[in-house]
């Protein structure tokens, strides 16, 4: 599949999990390098900055679940007074971050999150 078509996939993949997600703001599939593959974020999110930031997020959380002895990492989650951060794996070559509010329903959005991962590893197969 050409590069071109699987962002257009992986956006369309984006799109539908936010349509389906009440309370997600945006969402973006990362490269484990830190650089963006497909996102659907707020205009006001700098989209180089979150790539990075989620890569990096990601390595901290796996060297810390390893450190301590907890298996493996399912993600990473950052909690601020108006929203969320979370950041799962979508396969060995990249990263789904999502961007929720405060009133987001966790157990929806981490049950699409899983969902959504899935899509992500299959179309990237």
């Amino acid at each position: 599949m050409a590069e071109k078509d699987m962002t257009a996939k992986l956006t369309e993949l984006l799109r539908a999990f936010q349509a389906s997600t009440p309370g997600v703001v945006g969402a973006g599939i990362i490269s484990m390098d830190g650089f963006a593959i497909a996102s659907e974020l707020p205009q006001s999110v700098e989209e180089r900055r979150v790539a990075g930031m989620a890569a990096a997020m990601l390595a901290l959380g796996e060297q810390t679940t390893s450190e301590f002895e907890h298996g493996l990492l399912e993600r990473v989650f950052v909690e601020g007074e108006e929203g969320y951060t979370i950041i799962m794996s979508a396969g060995p070559d990249a990263v789904l971050s999502v961007v929720a509010r405060k009133d987001a329903k966790l157990g929806l959005v981490f049950l699409q999150m899983e969902r959504a991962a899935e899509r992500v590893r299959q179309a990237m197969a």
